[in-house]
Formats: C-alpha cells, structure tokens, sequence
C-alpha cells in the first residue's frame, strides 16, 4: 500500500485516463506507468476493470477499452447528440465536407458527433475526442462566446502549437477572438493539421453551448465562407429542435370509472 492518499476510485479512472489519447492497447506496465500505481496494484485493479467490462484483454495481454464502458460513454451528450443528428446530416448532404459539432470541456473542444465526407482530409480527431480550443475553428467559436473571465483564463497560459500554422500569440488571438464574436463565425487554416481547413459557427442551446463545422482540404480555403448560409441555417434548427420539451416517458393512467368499449369476456387484447 502506497499511502499516497488516493483512493482505489481515482486509480482505477488513472487506469482508465490511459486510454485517453495514448495507443489502443496497452501493456500492463504501460498502464501502471501512466497512472503511477505500482504493477501488483495495477494488476489487480485492471483485474477488476475487465471483469466488469471495462477493459478488455487481447491475446498478446495487452489491454483495451471493453465494449461495456463504451456502452456506458455513449449516453454522454446523447440528448444533444440525438437532437443535432439528423441536421449534422443535413449540413453534410448540402455542402458534401465532413461536418461535426463539439462542446467545451475544460480547455479543449470536445467532439459529440461527426460525419465524414468521401474526401480524405487529414483527420485530426474523431467522436469523443478532443482538441485545443485555439487550434480549430469550433474551439475558436466556443471560446469566443464564452464569458471574458474564461477568455482571459485561456490566454493566460502557454498555448501549444500543432503545427507552424498555429495562432499562439495571445494578444493576435484575443483579436481574433472579438473578430469571432462579431462576425459570428471562425476559420482555420493548416492550424491543426496541415493540408486541412476549418469553418465553423455558434449554436447557441443550454446548458451546454455548442459549434457546428466542416472541415476540408486546405486548397479549398478560399472558398470556405460560401458554406456560411448552410451553417447558420442548420444551427438555428439546431437550437429550434433543442429548446423543445421533451416527450414524457411516464404513462398517464386511465381514469377511474371510465370502461373501455372494448373490454369483456369476449374482447381482444389491445396490448
């Protein structure tokens, strides 16, 4: 027992964290290595995790994220994955570019749903996956339009660059950022991957606000804002479709006293 005040919980989500961004298989020491836990431990927790379904262990002992916890990760975000769906479709079939919507979370753009076009752009993420806010053109919207404080947390610190093309100054981005603001859409250029570009515009639902984009070949930059009507259009059905109530999922009683015309002896079921 390591004494290091943390509990078995947090070193079991230290196991699972591995998976995060790093390779999809991983060695038994791999995982004590990252989540800093000593390999008789780790052995027994990672035990644990695949018997639940957590992880999965390969034939070369290498482990895996299980189908159960992948089960379980779908229903993050699903009401919003769920209402944009069929408009995140649209916005594909009208402009032909793969087309994906994100959330903040933290300090990165994270990706709740994505479809991909039958151009090969360079891929820089996938559903449930994430990136720098400053680096992609959903994450630029998202942080736009986030409070000034949050803004001002951001730029504080050192922002990494992905590539050469990545906009790291903080005065030049908070610029770019009111630019967002009143524009009401964000581009990117090479600033993730290069040989690929980025447009993207705000959805504006609670209690998570959200960006839709595209993204395509960088040789196609010029042309991106002609996908802008699309885009603003497809969010405000967005925002249309969130805001509705509901359906109930509680079944209302008959009332008391009423006899349904149908019941007796003789009448058939009508389950």
């Amino acid at each position: 027992m390591r004494g290091d005040g943390r509990t078995v919980t947090s070193k079991a989500l230290a196991l699972l964290g591995a998976f995060e961004s790093g390779p999809t298989a991983l060695s038994l020491s791999d995982l004590a290595e990252h989540a800093d836990l000593p390999l008789p431990t780790a052995h027994r927790l990672v035990g644990e995790l695949v018997e639940w379904g957590a992880l999965e262990r390969d034939e070369q002992g290498r482990y895996t994220v299980g189908l159960r916890l992948w089960e379980v990760a779908q229903n993050a975000g699903r009401h919003l994955r769920d209402t944009a769906r069929p408009y995140l479709q649209d916005l594909f079939s009208l402009t032909h570019e793969t087309a994906h919507l994100a959330i903040r979370d933290g300090d990165e753009a994270l990706y709740i749903d994505r479809i991909y076009g039958s151009t090969r752009v360079p891929r820089a993420s996938r559903v449930g996956g994430r990136l720098p806010l400053h680096a992609t053109a959903v994450g630029k919207v998202l942080l736009a339009h986030e409070e000034e404080w949050v803004r001002e947390a951001y730029l504080a610190h050192r922002l990494q660059a992905a590539t050469r093309y990545t906009h790291v100054n903080p005065g030049r981005l908070a610029a770019e950022l009111r630019k967002v603001r009143d524009e009401g859409f964000a581009t990117t250029q090479e600033e993730v991957r290069e040989g690929s570009c980025s447009i993207a515009v705000p959805v504006r639902i609670e209690p998570h606000p959200a960006a839709i984009g595209l993204v395509m070949l960088s040789s196609n930059a010029a042309a991106m804002t002609r996908h802008l009507p699309t885009l603003r259009g497809v969010a405000r059905r967005i925002e249309v479709a969130a805001a509705r109530p509901q359906p109930s999922l509680v079944r209302i009683p008959r009332r008391s006293g009423r006899r349904n015309p149908r019941s007796g002896p003789d009448a058939g079921s009508t389950s």
